[in-house]
């Protein structure tokens, strides 16, 4: 392996010390720091280029360089090797499976008088190391996205009040290509999140085989190098289009620098020419967008020759996977607990399941049109999701058949409980049961009723029960209402009607008094 070559600022240390203090190159050598034949190697070559000293003063490090380190092709009958087009091999390294080694085997097929392997080798890794910050990684194509949120944010007012709302701006960025994407959301919860991920796998027509996240809540619920928690509706997400989710490293610039790069050129190119266009709602701002993603996308890369959308048609689309027939519709997983009604709780209603699984946890699939229920991994119940009307969504089938699993939790022991208390409460609970259309449906009420009543004077409960079925009212709030604030104890004020009003804030004469 050849010796490195010392910088320019210690050749002119080395002239200067051999020139201008007439040093031996003993002396030189132990000064600088490196071998006195190195020393001598210089010095030689100083006099071959018929340096004279002190320099010139406009005597640059480049032009000295070359009086130093002549390019052997310049001389008079010096040999020329055939370049290979640099620019296709960085385009052609992208592509799975190929590596220099390959790409000098082609070149050589051509060329058989060509350059050597070392040599190849050192002359593209110099022409990559000129390429932009951008181009210089190397990925295979149809492997990653980089996706992440700009650290600005572009302003939105609203037409009516005047007010600006910043919105985000999402940018995802394929390894191989750097096609770009990006998209406006107000927010970066997660249904904008996956929201704008479904809208980048629509904007790409393809699916890379792994997304790189950095470690945003929506997406990461826990980072980790080893092993990092994935937010449980983002993984679904990636399911569906079959790709994997590797976060970036905490704290690991470089696991994401394609985004980094991505993002400050979209800036420059979405933001930076948008800065004096007002937006006045999120639809104008996203359509401003695409029109400044075509030019960025369309503008050719310097040094390679070609712009991103060519090189993503060329290398990468065909390395990408194919999407799913159906996008992706965002929905939000829950754990629950199967009630004794065999009911699941999600937004404020309650859906039925098979009646065997009482008691059980169980996951719940929240979307805008349906509510998936699922145990152990088996879907067991789907229902319409309930906006209004009535709070139980109980399909027939659910319902347990007279033998009933959980025997114990049935109308007969809620009745014969409330006997044990008073004919008064026995009629309540009666009454509570035969206003549901299932009365499995009124468990809930009467158990909270019954532990209202535990551990107070009979009389008093009793005095309640009536109360509540005299007055109709025949929930668990309304009942709690009669005790806490002693309407047992008066009359019942009167309508224009004649007919009984009850609510906690309706106190009675007694207050008065």
């Amino acid at each position: 392996m050849p010796t490195e070559r010392l910088s320019m600022r210690r050749i002119r240390q080395v002239l200067q010390l051999h020139f201008g203090a007439r040093a031996s190159a003993r002396v030189i050598a132990g000064t600088v720091g490196v071998g006195r034949s190195t020393v001598q190697d210089y010095l030689a070559r100083a006099a071959a280029a018929g340096l004279v000293w002190p320099l010139p003063p406009e005597q640059t490090d480049e032009a000295l360089e070359q009086l130093l380190f002549p390019d052997p092709r310049s001389k008079p009958g010096a040999r020329r090797y055939v370049e290979p087009d640099w620019a296709v091999l960085v385009r052609e390294m992208k592509r799975p499976g190929v590596n220099l080694s390959v790409l000098f085997e082609e070149y050589r097929a051509v060329y058989p008088d060509g350059y050597a392997y070392s040599r190849f080798c050192q002359l593209y890794r110099a022409f990559e190391r000129r390429l932009s910050p951008t181009m210089r990684q190397t990925h295979v194509a149809g492997d990653k996205a980089f996706v992440d949120y700009s650290g600005k944010k572009v302003p939105i007012v609203d037409p009516l009040t005047g007010e600006v709302r910043m919105a985000e701006l999402f940018i995802a960025v394929l390894g191989a290509s750097n096609l770009t994407y990006a998209d406006a959301s107000w927010t970066q919860s997660l249904p904008d999140w996956i929201g704008a991920h479904v809208r980048m796998f629509r904007f790409f027509g393809s699916a890379p085989r792994l997304l790189i996240p950095d470690n945003l809540k929506s997406g990461v619920n826990k980072p980790s190098f080893y092993d990092p928690e994935i937010n449980r509706s983002y993984g679904k997400m990636a399911a569906h289009y079959n790709v994997g989710v590797v976060p970036a490293r905490p704290r690991k610039p470089k696991d994401k620098a394609a985004v980094e790069a991505g993002v400050r050129f979209a800036q420059s190119y979405i933001l930076g020419r948008l800065r004096n266009v007002t937006f006045f709602s999120l639809a104008e701002c996203q359509a401003a967008i695409v029109v400044a993603l075509e030019r960025m996308n369309g503008r050719e890369i310097r040094r390679l020759g070609v712009s991103r959308r060519q090189l993503f048609d060329t290398i990468e689309r065909s390395a990408m996977q194919s999407l799913p027939e159906q996008d992706y519709e965002y929905a939000e997983w829950r754990f629950a607990r199967v009630g004794i009604d065999y009911h699941v709780e999600a937004e404020g209603f309650f859906y039925s399941v098979p009646h065997a699984l009482l008691r059980e946890q169980v996951d719940t699939r929240i979307t805008t049109r349906t509510i998936e229920i699922f145990h152990r991994g088996k879907r067991v119940a789907s229902h319409a999701r309930r906006y209004g009307g009535p709070r139980h969504g109980t399909l027939p089938d659910h319902m347990p058949s007279a033998h009933r699993r959980y025997a114990e939790w049935s109308a007969e022991r809620f009745a014969r409980q409330a006997r044990d208390i008073g004919p008064e409460t026995e009629a309540l609970i009666l009454a509570v049961l035969a206003r549901r259309p299932h009365p499995e449906q009124g468990f809930r009420t009467c158990i909270g009723v019954l532990r209202l009543f535990r551990g107070l004077d009979t009389a008093r409960a009793e005095a309640v029960s009536c109360r509540a079925v005299e007055v109709g009212v025949l929930t668990y709030a309304s009942v709690a209402s009669i005790l806490k604030h002693r309407l047992d104890q008066s009359a019942p004020p009167q309508a224009a009607d004649g007919a009984p009003l009850l609510h906690e804030n309706i106190r009675g004469s007694g207050y008065f008094h």
